[in-house]
């Protein structure tokens, strides 16, 4: 008992020198997470984590994620977190420090991701977090497996995938630096010149591919009830199993050129990638690895994996095609095959042991629902793999977290994309497509009306001044692409406009693209219909109004190398994200100001994209190096004939004939009017010369 108290007193004695590199907030903010703290020790100079003691027993660690994860945030910066990870791989609390995500701080406020954050609370490293961003309702819902589903954040989707990595990569690192049972067995790969031609019974029995069968009498032990107590559960018949399971490791040349051909196995590695560790499954019998509403090409809610106690990530490839497709000699027929890409932030280790999750739910009425977990020991022959000398990092070999997204959203890639092909070749058909005038306005209504709702209220599309002083901190800081390819639609949407620019300038993307453009379109023509006056800017005032916009811009990302949180807080003198990403639920004084220049835009065309848009500005810059002048001017056009300046809404025309491509939005509404034989004077007056030219031959030849 005395040495107890001794050491105790020791403990109190030393705890402030122990603490000395230590502030007080950051002190009391490990002490939150691990309540039972008496000793917080310095930050070890081996490796960047803070040990926590109740007395001499060891609680856990924790440290900061950028000593450990880089990983960019949306606006560019790491985001900073202090978490809590026990002896035991369990988290004890993540609390965020720092950061500049734009969403959160000037959008939907900080209170759904520290939400988010406080998720972590309790579970473990050894279980497969997903994080929920289809709103699929399944989200926070534990399946007493290794599988647990995290509430995404809608709106901020990049953001919350961003923070799970940086969560799980870093800690990771720990538990495998200070952790037991989180070691690593010796690295292996699949022996490239291990191969035998062999059919489907030899593969089995050389234990090439693993097999297991289980009984419903098992399930029906596991689960504590008979399979009658569940109106809607599989019954199988007599002798029939409720599960047999079949899997193999398709890098191995032995497994995958024999599952699939020769032809087969190298077009699926060549679509998968040198790096893809592939996992077969196959199933029969009443119940089946893969739920009726299984989306493919995502992550199965029934079959997981752990591997050295953490859990391994799976992921539908969806790449059967007419080459890729099992094909071995006395397969039997299965009732469902799948290609899994195996991964993760634990990697995945082929020649080591590992355990398949089954989960399986049943459902007793449409309020009570039993679950239970099988597991499946899965270790292949020993003759399939060779060992390998160093191995990789996890984080450098796991898939990025941006491949996951753009498997995601897959159908809205590939419908922006049309829509992009279909805009470039209406652009490059100009010159035959504008003899007809009503099928250039539908056009153009019909794509304005794409961009104002699939890209920018759906998909999220709009480009903002954001994104080019994000750039331009990227490139200070050490550029990385992976940042910008973390949101698909706008990566793609700024490689086409930086494209586009140097063709036709920035009326593209400004009179095409632009969501909120867009919707000043609509509250333009509103104004017309409703016979609201509409205001023309004396041409003295208007040619000062538009370099208003420049010093916005420059003052915008002069501040951003100053202050990220300043340049955040001038942004919203643009109205796209309270208009576009929040659909106008927002703080009072944001809603007011984007409605009142949606208001101006009903009596001044366009207001805010003529005068203060410092996107347009930036774009307006890198316009000035466009390869052509294709906007049509014919000799009358300003001297005299004005009819092409009057009609141009955004008064982008001098009133010498000029286009000030700085300025045009290219509506293509000059270029109409130029073919109009009734429109144009300059056409009017061709037509008044041919006919009197008929006039004199139709007199001579009397």
């Amino acid at each position: 008992m005395a040495g107890r108290i001794v050491l105790l007193l020791a403990c109190l004695f030393t705890l402030p020198y122990a603490q000395a590199d230590l502030s007080a907030q950051k002190r009391e903010l490990i002490q939150a997470l691990f309540p039972k703290a008496t000793v917080i020790e310095d930050k070890r100079s081996d490796f960047p984590v803070y040990p926590v003691y109740q007395l001499q027993e060891l609680l856990g660690y924790a440290y900061e994620s950028v000593d450990l994860s880089r990983l960019q945030g949306f606006a560019g910066k790491p985001i900073s977190m202090l978490i809590g990870l026990d002896t035991r791989g369990r988290f004890t609390g993540v609390t965020v420090l720092k950061h500049h995500e734009p969403v959160f701080l000037h959008g939907l406020g900080e209170a759904p991701l520290f939400e988010f954050v406080d998720q972590y609370a309790g579970h473990s490293l050894r279980e497969q977090i997903i994080v929920d961003t289809s709103n699929s309702g399944r989200s926070g819902r534990d399946t007493q497996g290794n599988i647990v589903h995290f509430d995404g954040v809608s709106k901020a989707t990049v953001s919350v995938l961003i923070i799970n990595d940086t969560v799980l990569s870093s800690a990771l690192k720990v538990a495998r630096n200070k952790l037991e049972g989180f070691t690593q067995a010796p690295p292996t790969r699949a022996r490239p010149d291990f191969f035998q031609a062999l059919g489907w019974q030899a593969l089995v029995e050389r234990g090439y591919l693993g097999h297991w069968k289980i009984s419903a009498e098992a399930v029906e032990q596991a689960l504590g009830r008979p399979l009658a107590d569940y109106p809607h559960a599989p019954q199988p018949e007599p002798g029939e199993p409720f599960i047999e399971l079949y899997f193999g490791y398709i890098n191995a040349p032995m497994v995958g050129r024999n599952l699939l051909g020769d032809e087969g196995y190298r077009r699926l590695i060549s679509k998968a990638g040198d790096n893809a560790q592939i996992l077969a499954v196959m199933s029969r019998g009443a119940f089946s690895h893969l739920s009726e509403d299984f989306v493919p090409a995502s992550t199965p809610d029934r079959l997981g994996m752990v591997q050295n106690n953490l859990s391994v990530t799976l992921r539908d490839l969806n790449m059967f095609d007419q080459a890729i497709g099992f094909r071995a000699d006395g397969m039997p027929a299965f009732g469902r095959e799948t290609l899994f890409r195996i991964g993760g932030n634990a990697g995945f280790n082929p020649g080591a042991s590992a355990t398949l999750k089954l989960n399986i739910e049943l459902a007793r009425n449409h309020l009570m629902v039993d679950r239970t977990t099988l597991d499946i020991p899965v270790a292949f022959h020993p003759d399939l793999f060779e060992t390998v000398e160093v191995a990789p990092l996890p984080e450098k070999t796991r898939q990025p977290v941006w491949v996951g997204l753009w498997h995601q959203r897959w159908w809205q890639i590939s419908l922006l994309v049309l829509g992009l092909v279909v805009l470039t070749v209406f652009f490059t058909r100009q010159k035959t497509l504008r003899r007809h005038p009503k099928l250039v306005h539908r056009f153009r209504w019909g794509f304005l009306f794409f961009t104002l709702f699939f890209i920018g209220f759906y998909a999220q599309g709009q480009l903002s001044v954001v994104n080019i002083y994000t750039l331009l901190l990227a490139v200070w800081d050490g550029f990385t692409l992976d940042v910008f390819l973390l949101d698909p639609i706008l990566f793609i949407l700024w490689t086409y406009t930086f494209i586009t620019l140097f063709i036709w300038g920035r009326g593209l993307f400004c009179g095409w693209l632009c969501p909120f453009g867009a919707l000043q379109e609509i509250a333009a023509w509103l104004g017309e219909k409703l016979k609201f006056r509409q205001i023309r800017i004396p041409e003295r005032w208007h040619r000062r109004l538009i370099l208003l916009k420049y010093p916005i811009l420059l003052g915008l990302v002069g501040s951003a190398f100053c202050s990220l949180t300043l340049a955040e807080r001038l942004a919203e003198v643009e109205p796209f994200k309270t208009s576009i990403t929040l659909l106008f639920v927002r703080y009072w004084p944001f809603v007011a100001y984007a409605v009142g220049l949606l208001v101006i835009g009903m009596f001044i065309h366009k207001f805010y994209c003529r005068y203060l848009c410092p996107l347009g500005a930036g774009l307006a810059v890198l316009g000035r190096l466009r390869l052509f002048n294709w906007l049509e001017r014919v000799e009358l056009c300003g001297n005299p004939c004005q009819h092409c300046k009057n009609a141009c809404g955004i008064n982008a025309i001098r009133k010498d004939g000029r286009v000030d491509y700085d300025e045009c939005i290219q509506c293509l509404e000059c270029v109409v009017i130029l073919r109009d034989e009734d429109a144009c004077v300059d056409k009017r007056l061709e037509q008044k010369k041919r006919a009197k030219q008929a006039n004199i031959l139709a007199t001579d030849a009397g």
